[in-house]
């Protein structure tokens, strides 16, 4: 091996070839009328390049359609659930379900919700 000149002048070519084989190939297929060869393989690179951004876009936007962040009834506790599914809270344990982007108590059927209230009254001396 030479050590006397320094090799900056050095260049790994390794996929060259390969590039170079791949426009020649496209250039001989435009120039016999078989471009839509070319054109379809680049519309499918296109799409294969569009649709993971595409995807994650759209995923988020259903996510973010999908969650609901509200109150727990029984304890009040904030925690995070998909809309139209039955969880428990996280800090109670009450059965609840989701629905119109709020949580509610899931009672079996029959079962009627009331919600207490206090009511003062005077006192009666004798």
């Amino acid at each position: 091996m030479n050590d006397k000149f320094p090799q900056l002048t050095w260049i790994n070519n390794s996929g060259l070839g390969c590039f170079l084989t791949l426009l020649l190939l496209a250039l001989l297929l435009g120039s016999v009328g078989l471009g839509w060869i070319v054109n379809g393989v680049l519309v499918f690179f296109a799409i294969l390049l569009l649709l993971p951004i595409v995807g994650f876009w759209g995923v988020r936007w259903w996510i973010s359609r999908k969650l609901v962040q509200s109150d727990c009834p029984a304890c009040q506790y904030s925690f995070t659930a998909f809309s139209g599914t039955e969880c428990n809270c996280p800090n109670c344990g009450e059965a609840l379900q989701v629905q119109d982007r709020k949580f509610s108590r899931l009672t079996p059927p029959g079962t009627i919700e009331v919600e207490a209230i206090e009511v003062s009254a005077p006192q009666i001396e004798d």
